[in-house]
């Protein structure tokens, strides 16, 4: 082969380098875009959590100042509350790809859903909390943040389900395994045994 021959075989050879080097970088680029925007939205969905729980004190307060109000309905909602406090403080920073801490913060926040829903079904028995004017100040600003969480939920597994089928497409699936685990799949909020829509607030 003479030196022109070489000379060819070895550009050739750079060029393949070269476009392997750019598809790696593409598709390294593509994942950490993607899995930044499940962290984004993570992010929108602990927001309207937090929203909720900064309400729930006060709806507490509203109906613990009504007459023969069923003590063990907010008490529940309390504890609820609290238990949802005690998840998120000790979540990692990877809870979107830790299965069983993903599966913990869910059951604490579907529990405290449940509590809420007892409770607002109780108020039904109590004509003069319902029609108190803090208690559907509070109605409304629970309605519109339980309307919220499942927005945001869904757009989470939205965004989840994008990152986790570009993970699991050829030929990024063929790959991945070199950038050393730094991109494992998510998980997705499931909806309570039972329910298919989020709670409605609604009197």
């Amino acid at each position: 082969m003479g030196s022109r021959g070489v000379l060819g075989c070895l550009v050739a050879l750079i060029a393949v380098v070269a476009i392997v080097g750019f598809w790696f970088a593409g598709t390294y680029n593509n994942l950490v875009r993607l899995s930044q925007a499940v962290d984004a939205q993570w992010a929108q969905v602990e927001n309207v959590y937090q929203r909720r729980a900064d309400l729930i004190p006060n709806l507490v307060a509203t109906v613990k100042g009504a007459a023969n109000f069923e003590k063990s309905t907010y008490i529940a909602v309390a504890q609820a509350r609290a238990k949802v406090g005690q998840v998120t403080q000790t979540l990692p920073p990877n809870v979107t790809s830790d299965p069983q801490n993903f599966a913990k913060f869910q059951a604490a926040q579907d529990g405290l859903s449940s509590a809420l829903a007892r409770l607002l079904a109780v108020v039904e028995n109590y004509p003069d909390l319902k029609a108190s004017e803090n208690f559907l100040t509070l109605q409304s600003q629970l309605e519109g943040t339980e309307n919220r969480i499942a927005v945001e939920r869904m757009r989470y597994n939205d965004i989840a389900r994008s990152y986790d089928t570009t993970l699991q497409s050829f030929p990024t699936v063929a790959i991945v395994g070199f950038f050393g685990g730094r991109f494992p799949p998510k998980e997705y909020f499931k909806a309570q045994p039972g329910a298919e829509t989020a709670p409605k607030v609604q009197f």
